[in-house]
């Protein structure tokens, strides 16, 4: 074996004869298998030791280039570095999540097929990446998230509804700003609840998740049906709804993304559709029925609905994952943002969630205003919704072919130009129809792909907790866009162009760090992620 010292020291001495050509290869990427004459695995000593053998008699190879050594995590210790002159021991190393056990050398892969016997370690990182991609159990779990998040997410996507309905009858005697703040608290329960349902869906599964979230989500909507008083409402509606939605949101998101890898997105986007669905379907409910059978009624036909199709959810949404009891710990949350790139990614999707509801609660209100024709003010949160459902799904297919960060990206900057370049100067139905109509599009996809981003730079194994801490962020933008939102029409003396405006600039602040943060994970600012 090897001494490290000794080792080191001789490859750190200046070579002084020219290095030997390279050979020619047939393609760019190379693959070449690695061969190791370790007797036991379980002597790590051994493995780096035959792994900076091989690498020492290819250093002649690529004298100028850098080694990047990707080990699962028992080998850890012995991350190695190649810089121009010598080869050091280096503090930082890279895992790879899906192919542990490669080598990756400058764009080429070198196997590690000697390697047949994984210890422990190595074996659970790799049983982590085996995801099944599909297959009617995968696909079944994809239909249950659906479920869960027509009746959270898309529920909350019909506060346009509830804000005209509060402000012109229940709760007429206060001002937007102040109505505002029931469907941002609602908005803000649903994502200040990550980290917590994060926690318990990683320590017990989504099944405690998916029991509590159905009766505190339709116990608070059979609540908001009793509920007179502004207080009434807001707790009801705001607070206990609010928290059973957000225990579905994340026990059907996170079960789904357990089943998926390569078509995490894909899945993502088919399971964040159903919030679309639920944004057409139960507005049209409610506008159809609440002046024939009144809003206590409307508001138990709604929720005689959900608590049928969560009772659905709860037999089909399963995770993938052995799930076992972990401590909790208040810094863990806290702790992916003391990363670049992962906060960065939160500071992205603070300022996207600050700016991308505002049409979803106050285009209805602008369409009275301009006194549209009753059938179009009244349906404009459902197109609005109905064309949020390609939106979910044909961004999320396209980032798992070119990169979901580029699709997250798009959509963003399409958000910006339609708020600057159509919503401001719309004035009469055919340009707020239209807007509604693109811009439900391109901000439908920020469902699916904010976790499939959060995902995408996190170990599976720490999907729940990093999603959470990014929600947690979100939860902060989603409670006060709205009531800000509401001062700004005040501000402008019943005018929408302050809000307009605030709505565009936010996003395109978002926009701006979606981009900084792809460069901090490939050091490039145009590339495929």
């Amino acid at each position: 074996m090897h001494n490290w010292a000794e080792w080191q020291e001789k490859a750190e001495r200046p070579t002084l004869s020219p290095p030997a050509r390279p050979r020619r290869r047939t393609s760019r990427r190379n693959a070449t298998t690695l061969r190791s004459s370790q007797k036991s695995t379980s002597d790590r000593s051994s493995v780096a030791d035959s792994l900076a053998s091989e690498i020492d008699k290819r250093f002649s190879l690529r004298r100028d280039k850098t080694l990047s050594l990707e080990l699962p995590h028992p080998y850890a210790e012995y991350p190695l570095e190649r810089t121009s002159q010598a080869l050091r021991l280096s503090q930082s190393i890279r895992f790879s999540q899906v192919l542990p056990n490669h080598i990756n050398w400058d764009g080429n892969f070198l196997e590690s097929s000697a390697l047949e016997e994984q210890p422990p370690d190595a074996k659970e990182i790799a049983a982590a990446s085996d995801f099944p991609d599909g297959g009617r159990a995968a696909w079944t779990v994809v239909a249950g998230g659906f479920l869960c998040l027509f009746c959270s997410f898309g529920w909350m996507i019909c506060i346009g509804v509830f804000q005209d309905y509060y402000s012109t009858t229940l709760l007429s005697q206060y001002d937007s700003s102040t109505i505002a703040w029931i469907p941002s608290t609602q908005s803000f329960m649903m994502f200040f609840g990550a980290p917590f349902f994060g926690k318990i869906f990683d320590s017990y599964g989504p099944r405690p998740l998916l029991i509590g979230g159905t009766f505190f989500h339709v116990f608070g909507i059979m609540m908001t049906s009793l509920s007179t008083q502004y207080y009434q409402v807001f707790l009801a509606q705001s607070v206990v709804s609010g928290l059973g939605a957000s225990a579905l949101f994340y026990a059907g998101n996170n079960s789904a993304g357990t089943w998926f890898l390569k078509r995490r997105a894909l899945a993502l986007g088919i399971v964040s559709s159903g919030s679309s669905v639920g944004g057409v379907i139960i507005p049209v409910i409610i506008q159809n029925i609440i002046g024939r059978v009144g809003f206590p009624w409307t508001m138990r036909t709604v929720g005689f609905i959900y608590l049928f199709l969560l009772c659905i959810a709860n037999l089909t949404v399963r995770s993938r994952l052995n799930h076992t009891p972990k401590p909790f710990r208040v810094m863990e949350f806290f702790r992916p943002l003391a990363l670049r790139t992962p906060a960065l990614v939160a500071s992205a999707s603070f300022f996207f969630f600050l700016g991308v509801f505002v049409p979803y609660n106050f285009l209805l209100v602008q369409a009275r205003a301009l006194r549209l024709p009753s059938n179009i003010s009244e349906n404009i949160i459902s197109i609005l919704n109905a064309t949020s459902v390609v939106g979910r799904i044909l961004p999320a297919y396209l980032g798992d072919k070119f990169g979901r960060f580029n699709a997250m990206i798009t959509t963003t900057f399409l958000c910006v130009i339609f708020a600057f370049a159509l919503w401001i100067p719309a004035n009469g139905t055919d340009p707020i129809v239209a807007f509604a109509c693109l811009y439900g599009f391109s901000s439908g996809a920020f469902v699916a792909m904010i976790p499939a981003l959060v995902a995408q730079i996190s170990d599976v194994s720490e999907i729940g907790v990093r999603l959470g801490t990014n929600m947690m962020v979100v939860s902060l933008a989603a409670l006060t866009g709205n009531p800000i939102s509401g001062a700004l029409i005040t501000a402008n003396n019943g005018g929408f162009l302050y809000l307009q405006v605030f709505c565009g600039l936010t996003l395109f602040v978002g926009g701006c760090l979606f981009i900084a943060a792809r460069a901090s994970e490939t050091r490039k600012v145009f590339t495929r992620m």
